[in-house]
């Protein structure tokens, strides 16, 4: 079974199991009546302080603050275990290094020198490094994430390197919890074990594949899909097109993620791929992030940077008749008439990309039919972090929104491993 994508843990109830989906950016508990008891026997296995499952920029800004907290968290100096396939800074590094962020450079900067032990492996990393190199940058503004990719992957050398760090380059494949000891068994992809009393799932997220209803049951089957992950990447975008064939491509959703999409389209169009245009459907008009008196308006939901700029700039509703990217995008209102809309239009596509986009205040998990939050159940000993599982924040006007990025996850972690490290939790 593939950790950083499911996880199945075991608990040591007589009556059942527990599941957990990270790329529905939920861990959801599913208790059966099986009638299972599961046995940790963790005195024959080696032990831990803790398991952090991923390298991504959660699991990195974890790693960070859990050994930020080491007089708390070790015992007769056991070692933290980091797992990962890769350890080279997750999907960022792999997949969206040519994205632009969202984030400021600063706070790129800021998050390297946040907790002791990143500020130590930036004072040791021979320069120039990835961290001069956003220090180079215009610092409020934002850039392209494989500059912060870069910067995690020299933390990453960094902690692997630490002396009470033992990283796994592999899978946790199962994490079985003894009830009466409160101790988990996590076992691993290449037959080991390791007991700890605390694990961090800080899994990732990937984009979601499941076509939206309403063209679902269109039965579109030359309609040929384009993963989101190549449509933010314009170097391998380029290559999914014959240059030389009529291409339209259904663009779905006015998130972030699909006015980038629509940016990378534009660019093609206009440069190497003369017969290419788009039909972008959307429900909503475009929202933005707005600067408020010392806080942000939409700031996990709206527009920012180089995205919210071309946006402005080519399709608002006051903007996009005029602009010269209305000769190739078709803009398709689909609010109250979807089926209708996708009936209509998607026949004349040959591609489409889609780009819509646990306890989330204090990075712990809770037995499904827990009550009240009060009262909730706690699994103890595990927690979540980064994308999969963000903190939920609810801004001065009340509007819910999950904090989603570097500066965030930082600030979050920092509120909740105080937490996490304390011998009851």
């Amino acid at each position: 079974m593939a950790a950083l994508r499911t996880l199945r843990v075991g608990l040591a109830y007589p009556n059942g199991f527990v599941v957990a989906r990270s790329r529905s950016r939920q861990l959801r508990f599913a208790m059966d009546s099986m009638h299972r008891f599961y046995s940790a026997t963790a005195t024959s296995l080696p032990s831990s302080s803790a398991v952090v499952v991923g390298a991504g920029p959660g699991g990195i800004t974890v790693v960070g603050n859990l050994l930020e907290h080491g007089a708390e968290l070790q015992t007769d100096q056991q070692k933290l275990v980091w797992v990962d396939p890769h350890f080279q800074g997750g999907r960022v590094n792999a997949r969206y290094r040519e994205v632009p962020s969202n984030t400021k450079v600063s706070l790129f900067v800021q998050f390297a020198h946040d907790v002791s032990p990143f500020k130590a492996i930036v004072e040791a990393t021979p320069k120039p490094n990835a961290l001069t190199t956003l220090l180079e940058l215009p610092q409020d503004e934002g850039c392209h994430l494989s500059y912060a990719a870069d910067m995690c992957v020299m933390l990453t050398n960094g902690l692997t390197s630490h002396p009470q760090v033992q990283p796994h380059q592999g899978k946790v494949t199962s994490a079985v919890f003894d009830e009466q000891t409160n101790i988990w068994k996590v076992g691993f992809d290449n037959g080991g074990y390791v007991s700890t009393s605390k694990i961090a799932l800080c899994t990732g997220s990937a984009p979601i594949s499941k076509t939206v209803p309403a063209i679902e049951r269109m039965h579109q089957e030359s309609l040929k899909p384009v993963d989101l992950d190549v449509a933010l990447a314009p170097s391998i975008l380029a290559k999914t097109f014959d240059p030389t064939a009529n291409t339209t491509v259904a663009v779905v959703g006015a998130s972030h993620s699909a006015i980038l999409v629509l940016m990378n389209l534009v660019q093609l169009a206009n440069s190497t791929h003369p017969h290419l245009r788009i039909k972008w459907f959307t429900r909503n008009e475009l929202r933005y992030a707005e600067y408020m008196d010392g806080w942000i308006l939409r700031d996990n939901t709206g527009l920012k940077g180089q995205a919210a700029e071309w946006a402005r700039q080519n399709l608002d509703v006051e903007t996009f008749p005029n602009s010269p990217v209305s000769k190739v995008i078709t803009k398709i209102w689909t609010a109250g008439k979807e089926e209708e809309a996708y009936k209509a239009e998607l026949p004349e596509c040959t591609h489409m990309v889609q780009a819509v986009e646990y306890d989330d205040l204090s990075g712990r998990f809770y037995e499904k039919d827990s009550p009240a939050e009060l009262e909730r159940k706690y699994i103890p000993g595990l927690f979540g972090a980064g994308i999969a599982f963000p903190e939920r924040v609810t801004d001065p006007h009340g509007n819910v929104e999950h904090a989603v990025g570097f500066w965030k996850f930082m600030k979050y972690v920092k509120k909740v491993v105080p937490n996490w490290v304390k011998p009851s939790i």
